[in-house]
């Protein structure tokens, strides 16, 4: 099949699979086994019991195509994110550490290194406690709501409003190593890096899931329930707007990040730059609030990435 064609209950997955190769994770989500043989779609499914609309408006979405057409079922939708969510945080993401610390175990341990491993250390307790907020307390909501068990101080919006990507860190790191950790011959970091980009692609055709089809479903679900809407603030991560907030950022509140990322305590930063340690605190937690960085090496990277200091001078031991 072409991949300019919607995918129909009549194709065979074969087919399918030989045009768009990551329609096997789809598969695996969604509970169809391999050993289909030249089956359809249609029969697959059927075999399986896969909700099969649910699975085609995934492939399509994820194919360019057409997905509207398709009905989704939000148990079957949620037992795919579920499983997602367990390929990133049990597999995926542990995978990519695994190298990570492999391919620095063959040189020289530096501060450059430990900089990038516990930035990605921490990234991982992020999408960890995002995605089992997401199974614990999202999924439960709308499972009450698919029983007729309503909850008026909660809306889907609520979630979506706070929902980003979770890819721009991931790239971040994939800059860092590229940029700034100097090492020659190390087929494992390549392969690491490698799996970063495969894991971005991967996150954010999630997250659009999510977006696209499931929150979708939620709210038509909540209106067929007579339910108010919430208002939702937009949370914009364009590339205009953090070069703005860049901009935004006053002299002062770039020499903290620069005294965080070279490791100067509250105490070390008031002395160095002349005002109180409670001026210091202020102005990290404002710095906190705008820049949505809650820790000195999340800091660390943004001064490194925005060339506010040198990565050489940077100690992210203290």
């Amino acid at each position: 099949m072409s991949k300019n064609q919607s995918i129909f209950p009549g194709d065979r997955l074969k087919a399918i699979i030989e045009d768009e190769p990551h329609i096997l994770g789809v598969l695996s989500r969604f509970g169809l086994s391999f050993g289909f043989g030249d089956k359809t779609v249609g029969e697959a499914c059927k075999e399986d019991n896969v909700h099969m609309e649910s699975f085609l408006a995934v492939s399509n979405f994820l194919y360019g195509q057409n997905y509207s057409q398709f009905e989704i079922s939000l148990p079957a939708l949620m037992g795919y994110l579920r499983k997602a969510h367990t390929h990133f945080l049990d597999f995926l993401l542990p995978s990519i550490r695994r190298k990570l610390i492999e391919a620095i175990n063959c040189s020289d341990i530096n501060d450059v290194a430990f900089l990038l491993l516990k930035f990605f250390d921490d990234y991982v307790k992020e999408v960890h406690n995002h995605m089992e907020h997401e199974n614990d307390e999202v999924f439960y909501y709308v499972t009450n709501l698919l029983n007729g068990v309503t909850n008026e101080q909660y809306r889907i919006t609520d979630y979506s409003s706070s929902h980003s990507s979770m890819t721009e860190k991931l790239s971040q790191i994939k800059d860092l190593f590229i940029g700034h950790y100097h090492v020659k011959d190390n087929e494992i970091l390549t392969s690491a890096l490698f799996d970063i980009i495969y894991c971005g692609n991967e996150l954010k055709n999630h997250c659009e899931i999510e977006n696209k089809l499931f929150i979708p479903a939620v709210e038509k679900l909540e209106k067929s329930l007579k339910l108010s809407r919430h208002e939702s603030v937009k949370n914009s991560n364009s590339d205009d707007e953090k070069t703005d907030l860049l901009d935004s950022m006053t002299d002062r509140e770039k020499d903290i990040i620069c005294c965080v990322a070279k490791g100067l305590s509250n105490k070390e930063i008031a002395s160095q730059l002349l005002i109180s340690i409670h001026t210091v605190t202020t102005y990290r937690r404002n710095i906190s609030a705008k820049l949505q960085i809650h820790s000195s090496v999340g800091l660390a990277v943004f001064a490194i990435l925005n060339n506010l200091v040198d990565i050489k001078d940077v100690n992210p031991h203290r």
